[in-house]
């Protein structure tokens, strides 16, 4: 796997592979992302190999801008640009009607498509540098644990890119929140650390990326617990007991950033399983609690 620093030459190769059709590790505020062109069937469709990723689970697309993405669908409510306005750039993502430059292969045959503007110069660069919009799903194997920084992602999917731009530490640490603008009023798709008060849609629409029981999971086996025992591997919100227990932040932002680095820093240990005391249960920590239940598979 080829890591590269961001520099003006490292991106203009990057941008020229994108346009290429070739795949990219892309760094956004959220998890690293195997960067394709989305408007390319080919490109999109060794992201799915190279992910193992079922066709049927479609892809985000990141633009510069809300007016890119007005490029991209045939329809945008008012109630979705005050969305856009509020959380772009940033980790959200909203599901509108698709415009015709936008192959199936991106939407999995649906016609919607999930659209963001990301919070990460390297990624704005890149769209920038490339001309066009980009699909990043996590660079990780399908239902693997999302890679926070170049150095986690899995080598069997750093093997098919190009290269790797290391933008750092992720800084918001789990995927988006994806909100749902196709009807009346937004539904949330998935929740993440943009939270906005609405209802959440069925959990076996899968009309967003991850939408399935099991999902963002170390190859260690997880379990949530009540507390860990002295000789426990995991995450813990008190006083670790050992060498293997972390202690994460008791405040579910810094708790967010900090998750999935610490599952890949245990995992790499190789212990019988990990556990993870609960973390409290107030709606700002939702989004944690979405990706915990998904990494147990429960």
């Amino acid at each position: 796997m080829r890591i590269e620093q961001p520099t003006d030459e490292a991106l203009k190769e990057a941008a020229a592979a994108i346009r290429a059709g070739r795949l990219i590790g892309m760094p956004t505020e959220t998890v690293y992302g195997v960067a394709a062109d989305a408007t390319n069937p080919e490109a999109v469709l060794a992201t799915f190999e190279a992910k193992g990723r079922p066709a049927e689970n479609p892809l985000i697309v990141h633009v510069a801008s809300i007016e890119d993405a007005r490029r991209l669908v045939s329809g945008f409510p008012a109630y979705a640009l005050t969305l856009a306005e509020m959380y772009w750039p940033g980790p959200m993502t909203l599901v509108l009607p698709k415009g015709p430059q936008v192959p199936p292969e991106t939407t999995a045959g649906l016609e919607t498509v999930a659209v963001r503007v990301p919070d990460h110069p390297v990624a704005l660069r890149l769209i920038a540098a490339s001309g066009r919009p980009i699909s990043a799903p996590s660079a990780n194997r399908f239902m693997g644990l999302s890679p926070t920084s170049a150095e986690d992602i899995e080598p069997s999917v750093g093997d098919r890119l190009h290269m790797v731009l290391d933008g750092g530490r992720c800084r918001v640490g789990i995927e988006s929140t994806v909100v749902d603008c196709t009807g009346d009023r937004p539904l949330v798709l998935r929740p993440g650390m943009a939270a906005i008060a609405t209802e959440a849609a069925a959990p076996s629409d899968r009309r967003s990326p991850g939408m399935y029981p099991r999902h963002y999971s170390p190859r260690s086996p997880l379990r949530i617990v009540e507390s860990l025992g002295a000789r426990d591997a995991g995450i813990t919100l008190k006083v670790p007991q050992n060498p293997l227990q972390i202690r994460l932040p008791s405040e579910p932002v810094a708790y967010a950033s900090e998750l999935y680095a610490t599952l890949h820093l245990l995992d790499r240990c190789k212990p019988p399983e990990i556990l993870v005391e609960a973390p409290p249960t107030s709606q700002d920590w939702a989004a944690i609690w979405d990706r915990l239940r998904k990494a147990q598979g429960s």
